[in-house]
This record gives structure tokens, sequence and C-alpha cells, in this order.
């Protein structure tokens, strides 16, 4: 099972998004636990936490040193998966898959859809200054999941 880290700015309404599409991963056995790291107004993140079960960091860094899984899932708040990404991702997961990147739905002609990581944690801890942008780059030649 995964440990998800959503990664928001000040995107409070996002985050009730992406924790309803987490979701159906969890109702299919893929997710242990899911931390916010940052994420807007802290009464709303309380209320989020106590509704969902979802635990806080004040930072990517601190989400990786309490996360319970080998394997995170790592994903910003705005990222929308494509249509079918549970079974894509399951089948990825039974098949001994390891690291990828998660891509998302949406963007445009100039702005690229929001994406995510599958990153062993041993992986993102050894970074010096972890971010999803870092992490990203670190699984450029991974395999791509929808």
């Amino acid at each position: 099972m995964l440990s998800v880290i959503v990664v928001a700015t000040d995107e409070g309404e996002r985050l009730l998004g992406i924790l309803a599409v987490l979701t159906s991963a969890a109702v299919e056995g893929l997710i242990r636990e899911v931390t916010i790291v940052g994420g807007g107004p802290q009464d709303l993140l309380e209320v989020l936490r106590e509704e969902t079960g979802a635990e806080l960091a004040a930072s990517l860094g601190e989400a990786l040193k309490i996360a319970r899984s080998e394997l995170l899932l790592v994903l910003p708040a705005d990222y929308r998966p494509r249509l079918g990404w549970v079974e894509a991702l399951a089948l990825h997961l039974r098949g001994g898959g390891r690291e990828a990147l998660m891509a998302g739905d949406g963007g445009g002609f100039l702005k690229a859809a929001p994406s995510g990581v599958l990153i062993a944690r041993a992986k993102a801890q050894a970074l010096a200054h972890p971010d999803l942008k870092r992490l990203r780059r670190e699984l450029s030649h991974a395999r791509r999941l929808g």
C-alpha cells in the first residue's frame, strides 16, 4: 500500500477535489495514508484532517519522514487523474512496478497538465531539499502512468 503526499500551496478548494479522487484508490486498497503539505488556512486543514483522517505536514521533507510506506505517491493539489488511473496504478503495482511519473489530465496550449510521482521513500529522502519539481526530474526517464 502507498503513502500519499498531497503538495498544496494556498489551494484549499483544490484539496477537496484531490482528496475525493483519492477515495477510489483507498477503496481499492492501494492507499495506506494521506499527508497534506501546506494547503491554505489552518482551520480548513484541521477540518479536512478530521473529516478524512489525513495527516498534516509543514514541508515535503517532514511528510517524507512520517510516511509509513516504502513507496510514495506524491501529487500536487491540482492533480486531476486520467480516466482509469486507479486500474493503471493497481496493475503497475501488482506487476512489481515501482517508480513512475503520474500523468494528469488537463493543462492546455502553454501549460502542462499537473503530474505527480510514484517514488521510493528512500530515494525521495536522499534529496537535499526535496520538492515535487525535483522528484519529477529525478524520475524523468521513468514509466508514465495515467
